[in-house]
């Protein structure tokens, strides 16, 4: 089982509160826990990442054992500790802006 932490906003569109668990079959990905997240949550379809292409959305970021994955490929392998259960998968909505 994997555990996923969303931003506040995605927490309130699926209806969820805190830590969420996905289960994953086969290679942890950051595709394959956005597949599972959308299977089972399926309100955050779009939201994390195109419908189309599949890219993740340009203020949307991933983080794992406090490391910055936004760049990485979709289908690299995801740290030991994440796909073990030890630590959790972070979806951040990034912000925007700067000072005037």
């Amino acid at each position: 089982m994997i555990r996923v932490v969303l931003p506040a906003h995605l927490r309130t569109l699926a209806r969820v509160s805190g830590e969420v668990v996905v289960e994953v079959a086969g290679p942890v990905t950051q595709r394959s826990i956005l597949d599972a997240l959308e299977r089972q949550y399926p309100v955050l379809c779009g939201a994390i990442r195109d419908h189309v292409t599949l890219r993740r959305r340009p203020f949307v970021r991933f983080f794992a054992c406090s490391q910055d994955l936004s760049h990485e490929p979709p289908e690299a392998p995801l740290p030991a500790a994440v796909a073990e259960g030890r630590e959790p998968f972070l979806i951040v909505g990034a912000i925007a802006g700067g000072a005037r």
